[in-house]
């Protein structure tokens, strides 16, 4: 009588060894320079990605950069837009002194003027100065004016209640350019030596 064979029983391992597909090999990821790819296939290995995280570093100094630069000349525009410079620079140009001294056609010295200073109507500060020029020379101007008291008491005008303070002129002058600075006071306009802010506040019936 022949011995029966004996019957090993499959583990989890030969299972999954008999039943597992073939291996493909992956196919290296196309080099820079190495030309189009004319398919595409399943199998090839993706590029590899640079995880640089200072990369930003670069760029931002470039935006601090630029960021001020917007800034400065969003303020630099709102003076160069005030009342106080468009002011000082018709009187600039009806001044016999600053014409004998700059000559005709006074303006500014730069289609675009930087206005040096501060303009705080609200604290009772300016002080402002910047370059013009003429039909001879150029100089910089400076205006300076404060307002030494306080908001005054309202008063009716047109209609509505305004609260007037008035600024006094301190100083305002033109140095030339390569010369001596000269007071234009003397022969200054009585609007510009004493001016007057109102804050207007409607009338309720």
């Amino acid at each position: 009588m022949l011995p029966r064979p004996r019957i090993r029983p499959l583990t989890l391992r030969d299972l999954l060894k008999h039943h597992a597909p073939p291996r493909r090999t992956i196919i290296a990821a196309p080099r820079p320079g190495s030309g189009p790819l004319m398919e595409r296939r399943a199998d090839r290995e993706l590029p590899s990605i640079s995880t640089g995280s200072t990369g930003w570093l670069r760029s931002l100094p470039i935006f601090i950069a630029i960021m001020t630069g917007s800034v400065l000349a969003i303020f630099n525009y709102q003076k160069q837009s005030s009342s106080v410079v468009s002011s000082t620079l018709y009187a600039l140009r009806t001044n016999p002194e600053a014409r004998e001294i700059l000559g005709d056609e006074i303006y500014f010295n730069s289609k675009v003027p930087i206005i040096w200073g501060e303009i705080n109507q609200l604290h009772g500060r300016i002080d402002i100065s910047f370059w013009v020029k003429g039909s001879r020379t150029k100089g910089l101007m400076r205006f300076k004016s404060e307002r030494k008291t306080r908001m005054g008491y309202g008063r009716w005008r047109d209609g509505w209640l305004t609260r007037d303070a008035q600024f006094d002129t301190l100083e305002w002058s033109l140095e030339p350019s390569g010369g001596e600075k000269v007071s234009l006071l003397q022969d200054a306009p009585v609007e510009l030596l004493q001016h007057e802010t109102a804050d207007k506040i409607e009338a309720t019936a």
